[in-house]
């Protein structure tokens, strides 16, 4: 009997200090945080890329801003047209190869190809359709990619190329859900549509009937999902998709017209089911990213991380940016006004 006394009386005394260090720990534990660079042109940054060392941003006005040294010195790299456009996105596909995707009416939606790091562009494709509209492209590989569009004739444009983006295909409409009453799709971060593994791939709408679009056929067939975020005006909805390390998709969003509300932010496929993510719900998310365990949402008003792959969020001191990318444990986000932020894991 005493024996057992001593036997509960150290398991009691191991779980409390088990307990204390675990407080301890996480008073002690510090968020990473950003490293903040200032762009020349104070331009509105929506596009965002990184591989390795190299780190592109794009925006308005023409603006394509690369460092090719991890974030320590950037160079003005903007397409030298008097047209002025609007790049809302980025396909990196090296340190000297990229796509930027014009987002416009008409003839503002165009692709732009580098192959020099940025110091010369040549005109890649250009929207044809009066009431085309570009809002996000994703690439697999150098070669197969798809581009994501305003809906014509009652369905959302889907395009797909298989040779580096030369030449672009319109997914038929008979492996398209119809579109649905005030559904939208927005160019807000280049992340309106992304790709995994094995021909998988994510759209994001929003508006009143917001929805996740997947494909698992290298975006020949899709299907529709509803998703329980935050949906009750026009601008609202999913405005972006994301992956985590094992490849669960997330779509996240908000209302661009009251950025601050709380609302359901996010959601997230857990047992085939899209059920809401416990973000805290603070306002407007439009991009997200993951490295390993850790993940970052962003809006123009703040940030939010996870260390858990998604599960459990909390609020990420510092400003809030408009698009975010990673790679090799470094984040990449920009936003308004010229503003980029980098955060490396790899120094923390």
């Amino acid at each position: 009997m005493h024996t057992k006394l001593l036997s509960v009386l150290w398991i009691t005394l191991y779980l409390c200090a088990s307990h204390s260090l675990a407080k301890t720990a996480k008073a002690n534990f510090s968020l990473p945080t950003w490293t903040s660079v200032q762009m020349t042109s104070k331009t509105s940054l929506r596009g965002s890329a990184i591989k390795e060392q190299s780190l592109w941003v794009t925006g308005s006005n023409n603006s394509v801003f690369v460092s090719q040294d991890g974030g320590a010195t950037w160079k003005n790299r903007s397409v030298p047209q008097s047209v002025k456009l609007d790049f809302r996105d980025i396909a990196l596909f090296d340190k000297h190869t990229a796509i930027v995707m014009g987002a416009g009416s008409d003839l503002l939606s165009v692709l732009y190809k580098t192959i020099d790091g940025g110091k010369t562009w040549q005109l890649l494709y250009q929207n044809t359709d009066k009431t085309g509209f570009f809002n996000s492209v994703a690439f697999w590989d150098s070669k197969q990619g798809l581009l994501i569009g305003d809906p014509v004739d009652g369905y959302f444009v889907v395009k797909k190329t298989n040779d580096g983006g030369k030449t672009w295909r319109r997914i038929s409409i008979g492996g398209l859900p119809k579109k649905q009453s005030k559904e939208s799709v927005f160019a807000a971060s280049g992340n309106s549509i992304i790709v995994g593994t094995q021909g998988k791939a994510w759209i994001a709408t929003g508006g009143y009937s917001a929805s996740v679009y997947s494909s698992s056929d290298y975006g020949e067939t899709w299907l529709r999902s509803s998703v329980p975020i935050y949906r009750e005006t026009q601008t609202a909805g999913g405005y972006a998709m994301a992956i985590n390390q094992a490849e669960q998709p997330f779509i996240l969003g908000g209302d661009y017209l009251d950025r601050t509300m709380k609302y359901n932010n996010m959601a997230s496929l857990i047992a085939n089911q899209w059920q809401t993510t416990q973000t805290g719900n603070h306002g407007l998310r439009t991009a997200m990213s993951c490295q390993s365990n850790t993940c970052i949402s962003t809006g123009k008003t703040s940030s939010d991380i996870s260390l858990d792959s998604g599960r459990t969020w909390q609020v990420l001191k510092g400003q809030g940016f408009y698009t975010l990318s990673s790679d090799k444990g470094v984040f990449i986000a920009a936003g308004a006004n010229g503003t980029v932020g980098i955060m490396d894991l790899t120094k923390n």
